[in-house]
């Protein structure tokens, strides 16, 4: 971090002071690294201090883990979007705590990102989740922004500490209820569940500590039991779909048989009593943890539980398959292969996000985020074949799409566009270069994302004078 400016020499031994504790703090971090022993850290030692030069400028203002705001509330502090509800603006503000500094400047996205899309047809409405301002957004499902407009206003916004919302990726709707259930993907190991109707900073009416990773969410509702994906373990997990708090999940799918490589959309054909998922291809290789004393030092991490799907990595087993989608029965738990698998150069899989069925016409449809697509694939597909229809190009304003909902009540199929803070919805069947019937953007037309995910340490590139952000 650089502050640009000086300060007093009195305040010298503070920065020294500081820069050994960042040294100590750094050390610590690598050297733990280097003592991983399949996955988990072993003891780390200190191996070497060398104290940074001392100069004379103004000390960045620390603040401190009790500050009362949040990552988000330190970023948007004094850069108010004048578009935010009441709601997030409390969410954002400092309450009592440390005045926040105010940065030199902010690399980030003002709109809304859409990342996944639900919509609940018994009460008109549309979902969507939001992985730039952290938050789900509700819409009316027959909202339409104009081309000269810059956004559509929400009917309602769940933002804020307490909500527990952080990177949604996936989100469903409970036909009965209008209940929305959420999951986080990464920063909070938790699915979240809101009644309908609530909006705001409001605490979740349940939740549910998922393992990490989590991904993709679908429900059979016959059987009342709730699936995840999970990106990083390779897994498929079923939770009872009352499950909350610290319950275990009833079975789970995982292993090298099943073909589960960085899994992430899932989808259920209820009739047919099959599974689809979607997978980007990464894969590597984990055996159980052993440790006795794990389950002790990990509580919060759930091991332990039955079920919970924490694995000793095995080195050396990274592999990188192509995309695919691939079939299971319903109840398929275990080392279980599965049934079919869509794979291959015909099929123009590139990074496959969410997925949906058309139970009636025996249809999958597939969000192809690299691909700027959406694909159609008959559900009884097999093997290398070509989509059988494909919905792209710059009519359609699909960019980046990674949630895709069919709602067979209104015989329409929406997408979620992560690259342009819209979601455009078309016709049941509609393929090739057409224009949505409606879009709901959250930004102007034409408006292209930042595609900023769940950041992680940055880079600084001298040479190309360059800032690097992996997400």
């Amino acid at each position: 971090m650089s502050c640009g400016s000086r300060f007093p020499s009195g305040q010298r031994l503070a920065a020294w002071v500081g820069s050994l504790a960042a040294m100590l703090i750094v050390g610590w971090f690598f050297v733990g690294m280097g003592q991983r022993e399949g996955g988990i850290l072993s003891e780390p030692r200190l191996v070497k201090i060398e104290p940074l030069p001392v100069e004379d400028g103004e000390m960045c203002q620390w603040i401190p883990a009790s500050a009362s705001m949040t990552l988000v509330g330190a970023l948007l502090q004094g850069q108010q979007d004048p578009r935010a509800t009441a709601a997030t603006r409390a969410a954002s503000s400092n309450e009592g705590g440390t005045p926040p500094i105010k940065p030199v400047r902010t690399i980030r996205d003002p709109y809304a990102s859409f990342s996944a899309v639900a919509v609940d047809p018994v009460r008109n409405e549309v979902i969507m989740t939001d992985q730039s301002l952290l938050s789900i957004l509700v819409y009316d499902r027959l909202a339409n922004t104009p081309a000269t407009a810059n956004m559509t206003e929400p009917k309602r916004i769940l933002s804020g500490s307490n909500t527990n919302i952080e990177f949604q990726c996936g989100v469903y709707v409970d036909p009965a209820t209008g209940d929305i259930y959420a999951l986080n993907g990464d920063t909070e190991e938790n699915m979240v569940i809101f009644a309908h109707g609530r909006s705001g900073n409001v605490a979740p009416d349940r939740k549910l500590h998922t393992p990490h990773g989590t991904f993709g969410i679908a429900v059979d509702e016959e059987a009342q039991e709730l699936y995840m994906t999970l990106q990083h373990d390779q897994t498929v997990v079923v939770f009872d779909k009352t499950a909350t708090d610290e319950d275990a999940p009833l079975r789970l799918l995982h292993g090298p048989r099943t073909r589960l490589r960085m899994p992430h959309g899932i989808a259920i054909d209820p009739e047919r009593k099959l599974l689809y998922v979607s997978n980007y291809g990464s894969y590597h290789e984990k055996i159980p943890e052993e440790d006795p004393d794990l389950a002790a030092r990990t509580r919060t991490l759930g091991y332990g539980k039955p079920n919970w799907p924490i694995r000793r990595p095995i080195p050396g087993t990274g592999q990188v398959f192509p995309p695919s989608i691939t079939v299971y029965d319903l109840k398929a738990s275990g080392d279980a292969p599965p049934l079919r698998v869509i794979e291959g150069p015909k099929t123009q899989l590139n990074w496959p996000t969410h997925v949906a069925v058309d139970e009636e016409r025996q249809e999958l449809y597939v969000a192809n985020d690299a691909g700027h697509s959406v694909l159609t694939f008959s559900t009884t597909a097999s093997g290398d074949v070509a989509p059988i229809r494909v919905l792209k190009g710059p009519k359609t304003m699909i960019q980046n799409p990674t949630g895709v909902f069919f709602d067979a009540a209104n015989d329409e199929l929406w997408v979620s566009n992560f690259g342009n803070h819209s979601a455009a919805v078309f016709k049941r069947g509609a393929t090739g270069d057409v224009p949505p019937l409606r879009v709901i953007r959250s930004g102007p037309l034409g408006q292209e994302a930042l595609g900023i995910g769940n950041p992680h340490p940055v880079a600084y590139d001298s040479k190309r004078d360059q800032i690097l952000v992996p997400n």
